[in-house]
């Protein structure tokens, strides 16, 4: 049988598992990655917009490993969750784009439709690791 706690971590990995390539991928392909950073059509200044990527690459890649190991986890997944309800609702408005329930398959609309639930579905996961995981609340949700 396996155990709760082995079930716990491979959920947690499976939870996360994007975060830390996204991250790389981000310093990788910098300059698309600012492309995209400045798509929301949020005007931000050069170093605004720098400095939001630096803060991503950092959520995504830290926030993964403390998760998984447990480290201030509950912090970690209530960040990271604010961090994909916000990059959802900055980058895929789905709502801003007509034809969602449209006859064409390939409208931005149900692409971007899809990928804002996808972010939601992610940020669901993350809540339940910050507020019905395993083990007594740490850090910030310790009892009174």
């Amino acid at each position: 049988m396996i155990s709760a706690a082995v079930i716990d971590t491979v959920a947690r990995v499976c939870l996360v598992s994007m975060f830390p390539p996204s991250a790389v991928d981000k310093v990788v392909r910098w300059r698309a990655c600012m492309k995209q950073t400045r798509s929301a059509g949020i005007p931000l200044p050069p170093v605004v917009a720098v400095g939001m990527v630096v803060a991503a690459i950092a959520v995504e890649f830290v926030t993964p490993i403390m998760i998984v190991g447990h480290a201030w986890d509950r912090p970690a997944a209530l960040l990271l969750a604010a961090f994909c309800a916000v990059t959802a609702v900055m980058y895929h408005p789905f709502w801003a784009f007509p034809g969602l329930f449209g006859p064409d398959d390939a409208s931005p609309a149900r692409e971007h439709f899809w990928q804002f639930l996808k972010n939601f579905c992610i940020v669901g996961g993350l809540l339940l690791v910050a507020f019905a995981g395993n083990g007594p609340p740490a850090g910030l949700f310790s009892p009174g």
